[in-house]
C-alpha cells in the first residue's frame, strides 16, 4: 500500500503514524511541512479546500498527520489506514 503523509518531524502524532506505517510494510511519501516550502504548500492546499479540515480549524487545531491513499482518499484517521493495510 502507498501512501503519502502530510506531517511535521516535529508532530508526535506524525511520528507515531510514521512508524506503524513502516511496521506494516506500506510505501510512504513524506511531506514534511516543517522542512520544505513545497510540502508545506501541499498542507496549506489541503487545509484550504477540504471539507475535513472545517471542524480542525474552527477549533484551533493543526490536522496533521493526513494520509492520502493510493485511490485518492484524504484521511486523519490512521486506524483506517492501518486496516486498508491488512
Amino acid at each position: 500500500m502507498k501512501v503519502t503523509v502530510v506531517g511535521s518531524h516535529l508532530c508526535p502524532d506524525t511520528l507515531y503514524a510514521l512508524n506503524k506505517l513502516v511496521e506494516v510494510k506500506a510505501d510512504i511519501e513524506f511531506k514534511n511541512m516543517s522542512a520544505s516550502l513545497p510540502d508545506l504548500k501541499v498542507y496549506l492546499a489541503l487545509r484550504d479546500s477540504e471539507p475535513m479540515y472545517e471542524a480542525v480549524k474552527k477549533n484551533g487545531g493543526i490536522g496533521i498527520p493526513c494520509f492520502i491513499l493510493e485511490d485518492g482518499t484524504k484521511t486523519m484517521d490512521l486506524d483506517a489506514v492501518l486496516n486498508q493495510a491488512k
